[in-house]
Order: C-alpha cells, then sequence, then structure tokens
C-alpha cells in the first residue's frame, strides 16, 4: 500500500495471535469489515477488504498498547489492563471507544490461603508490620504490574512492601519462596486456587477486557479521518443491531397513546409513523422484548412479529462524536 507522506492511511493494530486475534477478526468482521492478509497468517501486514485508507498491522496486544500511545497507530484492539499498566497518562493519549466483550480477565491481590486472619486490603498494613519485625525485611509481592499494584497498594494505605518482578509464572511465587503475595491476572481464579492462594474481598484492582482504543497523538489526517468515520459508523450499527429487535404489531383498533407508552415503560421507538390506523413498527431493547410483546396483545394487538435487522445505521454516532470531540473536527 502506497501511502501519502502528508495524508497517511489510517493505521489499525490488532493482535497478532491466539484467541485475541479470533475474536478481534470476528469482531470486526460482525461490522462487515474483513482482514486480508495477502501473504497468508505469517504476514504481519494486512489490509481491509474495500478499505484502501486502511493498514492494518498484526502486534502482540503489549505493543499495541504502546504504539497507540506513541501515535505509530490510530486505532487498535487490547486490553485495558496493559492500557493502565503500562501508560501513566493513558487518559490524556487515548481514546477507550468501546468494550469489545471478550478478553476478560481481573487484576487482583492474592494472598496464601493459610493467612486465615488476612480477608481485605487493610489487613495487609498488619501483616506487613509483624512481617518485618519477626524478619527484619519487607514483605515481597510478585507482579508482573508494577505500576498497576503500586497505585492501589497506595489508594488502601499499604506502604510497609517491596516489589518483586516476575518473569514467569507468577502465582508460584509463594510457594517457591520468591514472595508473600501476588498481584495478577485471573480469568475464573482456578489456577490461583491451584496454588493455595485466595483473592482479597477488595483486592480486584481492574476489571479488563479488550477494548477498541484511538489514539489522540496520532496524524489525524483527511484519510485517517474518513476511514475511522467510515468504520465507527459500522460497528455502532452492528452493535446496536445487535442490541435492538424490530416490532410489528397488527391491530384491529390501535391505542392513540400506544406509541408513547411503549417508549415511556419499554423504552421502544416508533420506528416511522404508522402507515395506517392497524399497524405500528417499533425499536426496543433486546432484553424487554418478552415483557414489550405480552403487553402489545394486553393493548389488543391481534398478532406481534419480531424479526432481528442485520445493522441500524443512524445520523448520529456516539463514538464518532466521542473521538471528535478529543481530536477535533475536520
Amino acid at each position: 500500500m502506497t501511502a501519502d507522506r502528508n495524508d497517511p492511511p489510517l493505521v489499525l493494530a490488532v493482535p497478532s495471535k491466539g484467541r485475541l486475534q479470533e475474536n478481534a477478526s470476528a469482531f470486526f468482521g460482525r461490522a462487515g469489515l474483513q482482514f486480508v492478509q495477502a501473504r497468508g497468517e505469517r504476514d504481519y501486514r494486512g489490509s481491509i477488504a474495500g478499505f484502501g485508507d486502511v493498514e492494518v498491522l498484526y502486534l502482540s496486544a503489549s505493543e499495541i498498547a504502546r504504539e497507540l500511545a506513541s501515535g505509530g497507530a490510530h486505532l487498535g484492539v487490547t486490553g485495558e489492563d496493559l492500557i493502565r499498566e503500562n501508560i501513566a497518562d493513558a487518559e490524556t493519549r487515548l481514546e477507550l471507544i468501546t468494550p469489545l466483550g471478550f478478553g476478560h480477565a481481573n487484576v487482583v491481590v492474592a494472598v496464601p490461603q493459610a493467612w486465615i486472619d488476612v480477608r481485605r486490603m487493610a489487613d495487609l498494613e498488619d501483616v506487613a508490620a509483624a512481617f518485618r519485625v519477626r524478619h527484619g525485611r519487607k514483605m515481597r509481592v510478585a507482579t508482573k504490574y508494577v505500576n498497576l499494584t503500586r497505585r492501589f497498594f497506595a489508594e488502601h494505605g499499604v506502604t510497609d512492601y517491596r516489589i518483586v518482578e516476575s518473569l514467569g509464572a507468577t502465582e508460584g511465587a509463594p510457594s517457591s519462596g520468591a514472595a508473600e503475595l501476588i498481584v495478577d491476572i485471573t480469568t475464573t481464579g482456578s489456577t490461583l486456587a491451584a496454588n493455595a492462594l485466595k483473592i482479597l474481598a477488595d483486592g480486584t484492582m481492574l476489571k479488563s477486557e479488550a477494548n477498541l482504543v484511538a489514539s489522540l497523538t496520532a496524524d489525524w489526517g483527511p484519510r485517517a479521518r474518513a476511514a475511522i468515520r467510515s468504520i465507527l459508523s459500522r460497528i455502532a450499527a452492528e452493535e446496536e443491531a445487535r442490541t435492538t429487535r424490530e416490532v410489528r404489531a397488527r391491530f384491529s383498533r390501535m391505542p392513540g397513546d400506544l406509541a408513547a407508552d411503549a417508549e415511556r415503560d419499554f423504552e421502544a421507538r416508533m420506528v416511522d409513523a404508522p402507515s395506517s390506523s392497524e399497524e405500528i413498527t417499533l425499536q426496543a431493547p433486546k432484553d424487554r422484548i418478552f415483557t414489550l410483546t405480552e403487553w402489545l396483545i394486553a393493548q389488543g394487538a391481534e398478532r406481534v412479529a419480531v424479526a432481528q435487522v442485520d445493522y441500524l445505521f443512524r445520523r448520529t454516532n456516539p463514538f464518532i462524536e466521542a473521538l471528535e470531540a478529543r481530536i477535533g473536527r475536520a
């Protein structure tokens, strides 16, 4: 792809392997954005079919966070845990556009199950003081999340400890004698339990998942801006359609205030003015459909049909508006 140096294409960074790559591809695919790797899966550069102004980079999740922070990529998919850990001023450099519903994991404080009197963060300062008296040194915390740990412990008034940076399996640090407790990422907690560790009741630092993230320091020229508007328009349309259903109800005689009542009680919006006094089409949140249909029948509907649409495009787009509020409108 040939880029104009004065007006570069939009650079989209996505995970290069594993479940994260599969989920990211599926997410964009649902919005009609198909990734193309011309030289196969080993190609670390690609494109989006039909988008000449987008270059796709395949990187690790941590590399994506760094590229977004430096402005090397305009848009990317990475975990919130990596953003919060590696980018101190993330709020000024990045816009978290939307969570993606995959890559869920929590960053937690875990201590040995044998510490039966330690249940909350408030208990750790007492443990740390007793540990120093008994052993003549600070309590050690093994983690890869150094910055998150320091901030979280400071917020809870825990100061008498030393961080041991973990290079391997963090959960094994207490049993090996490398540390007394850990801060690590977990999805189910089963690995921690298998290593005789327990999560403190208030020890969840961050509930993380993969996010669609935009860089505020990238070069947002006309080509990149046009591409991001088109991409975010499709993503928002697919997301709304996935969580919305279209409801058609036929009446022998429709109550005059039906549309207003449906909007007030069920968040249902009338698609357009009824074509007759006998039929109405509404769009409503997926989780309100069954109660809405029951209510429509109670109001005299003879038949109610519910359908899913593929995309719902609107004149206003909250993703685009939020991003342009940060980078400025062209």
